[in-house]
Formats: C-alpha cells, structure tokens, sequence
C-alpha cells in the first residue's frame, strides 16, 4: 500500500458522497456530521427503532457507537446491524467505555454477538475488554493494558473474526494476518470530546467506498492523522477550541501533495 492510496481513496469518497448511517452518541452527533460533510460524505442520524434497519440498508456503511447507552440504543443498534448485514453493508463498531461499567462491557459483547462487525475501533483498554482480556478503564477514557497493541489488535482481530482498529499514540490495525501501524496524529486531538467517534464515522465513509477495509481503514486514519497535524501547526497555541475548528477546515482541505508527503504508514511483518 502507497501514500497515493490514500488520496485515491479520499478522492472516492467525495465523487462518491456516501451514505453514512451513524447511531452515535448525543455529546458528538453534530461534530460527527460536521466532520463526515467536510470530508465528502454524506451522514444520517437516525436513532429510532422503527426506521434504522430501512436506513442501514440503503447506507454505504452503519456505524455504530455505545457513547451514552440506553436500552433503546442497543435495540437500534441490533436491529441497523442485522439489516446492514443482511445488505452486505459494512459495519463500523465503536465500543466506547467498554470496561468502564459491566452494563456497557456486556452491552457491547451482546452487540459483537448479534451483529457481524466488519472493523471495531477503539482504545487499548476498550478493545482489551470487549475481547476478555484484562485492562483498566476510567470513564469512557483510555486505561491501559498488559498486552502489546499490536499484539492485541492480532489476537483480538483473530479471536472476533474481524478488523481491529486500536488507536492512540500509534494507531494498529489487523485483520489477523495483515497488519498497519499508522504513525499520524496530533496530541491536540486528546483535548477534543468526539475526535474518536468521529474517527469510526471517517472509517465508515472510507469503508463505504472501498471493499479491503484493511485498506480503507488505513487510508482512514492515515488522512484523519494528516488533517490534525496541519490543523495544530495551523492554529499554533490558541487552543482546543481553535483547533476543533481548524480541524473540520482541513478535513476540507488536505491535498494530496500533504497526504502524499506527511503520509507515515507501515506494515508489521
């Protein structure tokens, strides 16, 4: 996989505008459109059980995320779930706070369960718990684990039979077989509430567009990183409220000379 990629990438899903269906929580739905619109995508937010499995299976990709979980929430997302797979459209899981409260630990396994999940994204912690393995978690934020991330995106990616994103200061991402280190990013993003959900929403609209969702969830993080960096250089030290401004600006703006350049991806063998 080369730089170029990415861009191609980036490029499908502006000509393309996908349909991203995102059941997400209510502290980061409207930095999740806001982010999704100036990317190139198109986002829909629809949360009520009586019409997400019409809208799933008419999306280019369902996301789904636990943020602030309701009995209703895990009904919607069963329900979008089962559509998107029984429409072959793929579905983007975001566990957040897994570990924090055994509700939300279970509410995610059940969901794991139900639904074939085609990439799980979260934190260390996160993914450690959904997978049954031990990590601390306080809140929704990241705790810290025993295992290695790429050790644990592998194991995990194996054990779920499915593609595992881990994200932090290196984000790991594996199928089982093949996996990525992506090396972009901004610590600027941490002092932002929803940088990560709107990351899953970002896979989404890249998966959408792209069947190897190792490839489109690479891609994904890789421009996603690209945009905070220049976004921080950008606004120097005015603050989070400026970048979480500047941050919507150039996921408008990255060109592909930027991405082509700052671009720091490799493959674990």
């Amino acid at each position: 996989m080369e730089n170029t990629m990415v861009y191609k990438l980036l490029q499908k899903v502006k000509n393309d505008n996908p349909l991203v269906h995102n059941i997400t929580n209510v502290v980061v739905t409207n930095f999740t459109a806001n982010g999704l619109l100036a990317l190139g995508a198109s986002p829909v937010m629809a949360y009520a059980a009586e019409e997400v499995a019409d809208m799933a299976k008419i999306a280019g990709a369902l996301v789904l995320n636990i943020g602030t979980l309701n009995r209703d929430v895990v009904e919607s997302c069963l329900i979008a779930g089962k559509s998107a797979n029984a429409n072959n459209v793929p579905v983007i899981f975001d566990p957040v706070g897994a570990g924090a409260t055994s509700y939300r630990t279970e509410s995610a396994k059940k969901i794991l369960e139900e639904v074939n999940i085609s990439v799980i994204r979260g934190n260390a912690a996160e993914i450690a718990n959904v997978a049954g393995y031990q990590a601390t978690i306080k809140g929704v934020d990241a705790g810290e684990t025993q295992v290695n991330t790429v050790e644990l995106a592998i194991l995990t990616a194996k054990k779920l039979n499915t593609i595992v994103v881990i994200t932090g200061k290196e984000d790991v991402i594996s199928d089982g077989n093949r996996t990525f280190v992506v090396r972009n990013g901004h610590p600027a993003l941490t002092k932002v509430t929803g940088t990560g959900c709107l990351l899953t929403s970002v896979i989404g609209a890249f998966a959408a567009v792209e069947k190897d969702l190792i490839l489109a969830s690479v891609a994904a993080l890789t421009f996603y990183g690209v945009a905070a960096e220049f976004a921080a250089k950008k606004i120097g030290d005015q603050g989070p409220g400026s970048f979480q401004i500047e941050f919507l600006n150039q996921l408008s703006k990255v060109t592909e000379a930027e991405l082509n350049q700052h671009g720091n991806f490799e493959k674990v063998e």
